[in-house]
């Protein structure tokens, strides 16, 4: 064995230590900007905290019972599974106007198959899913294929959709009570359960279910990794290997499989299946959620945790201004205000890293 030769020696008392930045001399502004940049999710949830408090002290103790706090939970159930799809598309520096009337489209296709035509329920669901998916699929080989700019193209899907809707449906509603008779599957997620004096709904469980998975995806796959990628800089991600057009495919196409899953929540939550439901503003309140819950618009930040807790801001909100006996005019305004407030932390928090 060969001896240690004299200038390893030194090595034995050396520093072993990591190289780290020097942290001394930082202001407390430039800390926090560095927890916030670190921590996306972190804002939306001390805004969350702070509006559950300010509404509590100003409603009292019926507001921070278990019944009420549940009960907002369950009112943004579909809001926020809507919000998680949402989130994937923006997180790639594109947006879906159209996962609204996706998700109205392929309720319609799950009713219709399982009351109209007598299909087995579980395939009228994966032909309802299908349908979203397809929709979403579209998009993304728009987008990704023809360089179309997202705006754009779902801005196009959501008329050719929501137009399809009305034709296919002839905006004839699906009652309750045929659903309930024919296929009670469709609504399974309007199960509720108690939790002592808690309520809950399948609805809920399966939209904080579904944004646990897709965080630990977005954070712990490759995949995942990949999306955030083609968001901040596709250019960079195209010449480091990635290949930024069928991330862009999956993440469209998810986004519309997500939204049809929706779709099943909603008629759970909803009883009936209205095609009119189309003209309603899921898709703004999705992307609301989605703004004040951290993501940035300029694609490749955030945490889906943040939407999340974007939608339980609104969910707060809104409770809190209905409790109080507020104009509903409050909630639209106060809602602007938390996305603009959101757009300008977002842009405070980039500068962190010039």
């Amino acid at each position: 064995m060969s001896q240690i030769q004299e200038f390893e020696k030194v090595l034995s008392g050396s520093d072993t230590s990591v190289a780290s930045f020097d942290e001394h001399g930082k202001s407390f502004v430039k800390r926090a900007q560095h927890f916030l940049h670190s921590t996306p999710a972190a804002v939306p949830l001390i805004v969350l905290v702070l509006s559950i408090i300010i509404f509590g002290v100003a409603i009292g103790g019926r507001f921070f019972s278990s019944y009420t706090l549940t009960l907002i939970l369950q009112q943004i159930a579909i809001v926020g599974i809507l919000g998680a799809a949402q989130t994937l598309v923006i997180l790639t520096a594109g947006i879906d106007l159209s996962i609204g009337v996706v998700m109205v489209i392929s309720a319609v296709v799950m009713g219709n198959c399982a009351v109209s035509y007598g299909m087995p329920t579980i395939l009228a669901v994966a032909l309802g899913l299908a349908a979203g998916a397809a929709c979403g699929l579209l998009n993304g080989l728009l987008v990704a294929y023809m360089k179309l700019p997202p705006f754009i193209v779902t801005l196009g899907t959501w008329n050719i959709v929501m137009a399809t809707n009305f034709i296919y449906s002839a905006n004839e509603t699906i009652r309750d009570a045929d659903v309930d008779a024919q296929a009670p599957l469709l609504h399974f997620f309007a199960l509720s359960f108690r939790v002592g004096s808690a309520v809950l709904t399948a609805g809920v469980i399966a939209m904080v279910l579904l944004v646990m998975l897709l965080w630990y995806v977005l954070n712990h796959t490759a995949w995942g990794r990949h999306v955030y990628a083609v968001g901040d800089d596709p250019e960079a991600a195209k010449l480091s290997g990635i290949q930024t057009k069928k991330v862009l495919m999956a993440v469209y196409t998810l986004a519309g499989l997500i939204a049809a899953f929706a779709a099943w929540v909603s008629i759970g939550r909803n009883g009936s299946i209205s095609p009119s439901a189309a003209v309603t503003d899921y898709n703004l309140q999705a992307i609301t959620a989605t703004v004040i819950g951290g993501i940035s618009l300029f694609g490749g930040r955030g945490s889906i945790l943040g939407t999340l807790f974007g939608a339980m801001i609104v969910g707060v909100v809104s409770m809190g201004l209905n409790m109080l006996g507020a104009d509903p005019q409050w909630k639209v305004l106060l809602t602007g205000v938390l996305i603009i407030g959101a757009v300008a932390i977002d842009q405070w928090i980039r500068k962190v890293s010039v």
